[in-house]
């Protein structure tokens, strides 16, 4: 973490949950719970915390299969603010309807963290939706309108932003529908942003990204792979992938690559080199495969490599002459 480059303006942390397949009865953990995919099969469910700008994973819980997509979410981010420490300002917690939570809410308010969530499409939400009479049109298809709403159990009343939408035949509409408004689909987030309407769903839809960090780890380290009969065994191997994600994005970062690389990216551009070991004359030449790349197009990257501040191996560093 003490590597990532600073932002003035903050990170954008984004929560979310994924399941991991399992067969078998075997492991531990391994329980039916929320399987889309295959429903019936027992599967873990694993929390993540990703720090969307710098692709890094803050923190990740293995939970048994059973486990609600919020379940523990406010002990989860004390852990991952415990780790953050004072390394700057989260400008803003994004999460899906799964972690629409006073607690979680009333965490973050305490800390003075904004946050922008998917409300939870209550019947008392769809009620207040409805009740909106100020819409402003972006375009002729959306509309933004927001409201304050005060659910049961709440100490306060929180402002909620909806997005509307026309329905066309041309193009599927994202969000839920109401009885009342069958000509709409409607998307409701809850935040303690004072921004528009239209830029609280703008930013919110950044969060999108935080499937393609989950998908690299799954296709591309093989997080789900990695199955163990011991709980706490196969939480070692999954914490292992999560430290392994961020060494690359690290390797990425010092290397000079001005843009984020997939894993398997970086492992077919950069890793891997077709290489020849060859005498010429009286020195011994090391040829590099030209599909690698050339020695002019990745000479930058290996002078990163070799000028990075902090050493690789002490058995790489030059020994004086005698």
């Amino acid at each position: 973490m003490e590597r990532l480059p600073p932002r003035a303006e903050g990170h954008s942390l984004d929560l979310d949950s994924t399941v991991f397949e399992r067969h078998g009865q075997q492991q531990e953990g391994a329980l039916k719970g929320y399987n889309p995919g295959r429903q019936g099969r027992v599967s873990h469910h694993p929390l993540l915390a990703v720090l969307a700008e710098g692709h890094f994973v803050m923190h990740g819980w293995l939970r048994s299969g059973n486990s609600g997509t919020g379940r523990g979410v406010t002990e989860f981010l004390k852990e991952a603010l415990a780790l953050w420490g004072e390394r700057g300002p989260l400008r803003v917690v994004r999460a899906d309807a799964g972690f629409f939570d006073k607690e979680l809410f009333t965490f973050l308010e305490e800390r003075k963290i904004p946050y922008i969530v998917v409300a939870r499409f209550t019947k008392w939400v769809k009620r207040e939706v409805t009740r909106i009479v100020n819409w402003r049109a972006l375009d002729e298809n959306y509309s933004v309108g927001e409201c304050e709403i005060r659910l049961m159990g709440w100490d306060k009343a929180r402002r909620f932003v909806a997005v509307r939408e026309r329905i066309r035949d041309s193009r599927p509409s994202v969000g839920k529908k109401l009885i009342d408004l069958p000509e709409y689909t409607f998307r409701v987030l809850v935040t303690s942003l004072s921004e528009t309407p239209e830029e609280i769903w703008r930013d919110y839809n950044h969060r999108a990204d935080m499937e393609n960090r989950i998908a690299e780890l799954k296709h591309d380290l093989g997080a789900d792979r990695f199955c163990l009969k011991d709980f706490h065994a196969t939480d070692a191997v999954f914490r292992s992938v999560l430290l392994l994600y961020n060494l690359l994005s690290e390797f990425r970062r010092a290397s000079g690559m001005p843009q984020h690389k997939e894993p398997a990216t970086l492992r077919s551009q950069v890793f891997l080199c077709g290489a020849e070991l060859t005498h010429v004359g009286s020195e011994i030449v090391l040829a590099l495969s030209t599909g690698w790349g050339g020695l002019q197009r990745r000479i930058s990257l290996l002078s990163s490599i070799l000028s990075w501040v902090f050493l690789i191996s002490p058995k790489l560093v030059l020994a004086a002459p005698a």
